[in-house]
């Protein structure tokens, strides 16, 4: 074996080792589940912020009362339709399909929001 052979053997082990670990990493990062996405809404001073939502598919929204009195979050085609929800309580929905979503709070239905699900 020349002092050249020697060296560049020397070198291809840890290069296939750098290789094999690289291959190994990214295909577990490509079969790890993804993240669900989470989207919020903030229900304060009588409105529901922001007031349109939109979101991709597969997204949790979730409302919480900031104000001090009660409010609900009511689909106006019944997807969804939460508990009457006292201060700092949440709701939460999963939109598992495209559309656009307007919902309203049924104490005080002139509060109306909608989500825009892509």
């Amino acid at each position: 074996m020349t002092k050249k052979s020697v060296c560049l053997a020397s070198l291809a082990l840890p290069v296939v080792m750098a290789m094999l670990l690289l291959a190994a990493s990214s295909s577990v990062s490509a079969n790890a589940e993804p993240s669900a996405a989470t989207a919020a809404v903030k229900i304060d001073n009588f409105v529901f912020g922001p007031q349109t939502l939109m979101v991709p598919v597969g997204t949790t929204v979730v409302w919480t009362n900031s104000d001090d009195i009660p409010h609900t979050s009511v689909s106006t085609d019944g997807v969804f339709k939460s508990k009457v929800l006292d201060t700092d309580e949440r709701f939460s929905y999963t939109f598992t399909k495209p559309g656009t979503y307007p919902y309203y709070c049924t104490i005080h239905p002139k509060m109306t929001g909608k989500v825009v699900v892509q």
